[in-house]
């Protein structure tokens, strides 16, 4: 039960637009842009387990990785969320790493446990180059998450602009629609994202269609405004009744 829990919350997270926490790489990490740091290439002085493979995929140490595969590691092995060394990697940017795994027999479609495969973590990371290595091995830019998710979603969640240009233009279907019903075009309205709205409709992406409470994102727009109408105008009635507000009130949405 605590497991089912456990995955119904980072399904939760993902949709939210964040990267589940549960999935997220253990290490401390610093706060990075692309082009990922290149690591310092030590020279290895003995045998490569499979923690310290998983480990040098998600810190781009080719040399580990070299190591670990050519003394005949599996480079299918996964943690315990079923997310293998492919997935670390492309989540992180390394490029690198990520065509050395499929060159050297990695599985390009296996899931982990929310039912992501790399290039939905290639397209949570942001990393174009690693999707553009995914794809010329032949990831399907369609295929679908636990939460019937796409590509084009994550990307959308996540707010990698140049990851939606680039799927739409190797012609990822635009109206997919996700375990709510919702297309990459509603999760754009909900999160805000306005150049990937932009994008989007540029590409046509059909602005009629419902999700499962049917809403179109149009109307999502809408009623994102009148939610907002309707908060300033009870904050004015509190105001003309001489209500205190905190100093810190925001109307933000």
């Amino acid at each position: 039960m605590d497991h089912k829990i456990e995955e119904n919350k980072a399904l939760a997270e993902e949709r939210a637009g964040r990267i589940p926490s549960e999935l997220c790489i253990r290490e401390k990490k610093i706060k990075r842009t692309y082009k990922p740091s290149v690591s310092v290439e030590i020279p290895i002085t003995g045998p490569v387990d499979t923690a310290e493979f998983m480990n040098a995929a998600s810190q781009g140490k080719v040399n580990v990785i070299d190591v670990y595969l050519a003394d005949g590691g599996n480079p299918n092995a996964h943690d315990e969320l079923k997310r293998t060394a492919l997935h670390r990697a492309s989540l992180e940017g390394h490029t690198a790493v990520v065509q050395m795994l499929l060159e050297k027999g990695a599985d390009i479609n296996l899931k982990d446990q929310l039912g992501s495969r790399a290039i939905h973590w290639a397209c949570r990371g942001g990393s174009l180059d690693v999707v553009k290595a995914l794809k010329s091995h032949g990831a399907d830019l369609n295929v679908r998450d636990k939460l019937y998710s796409t590509p084009l979603h994550v990307a959308t969640r996540t707010g990698h602009t140049t990851i939606v240009e680039y799927l739409l233009s190797c012609g990822a279907k635009i109206n997919c629609r996700d375990r709510e019903g919702d297309t990459a075009l509603h999760d754009a309205v909900r999160l805000s994202r306005y150049k990937i709205v932009k994008l989007l409709i540029s590409a046509r992406a059909d602005t009629n269609i419902q999700n499962h409470e049917g809403v179109t994102a149009m109307q999502q727009v809408k009623q994102w405004q009148f939610d907002i109408m309707e908060m300033l105008q009870g904050l004015e009635k509190l105001r003309e009744l001489g209500v205190v507000l905190p100093e810190n009130i925001s109307t933000e949405k």
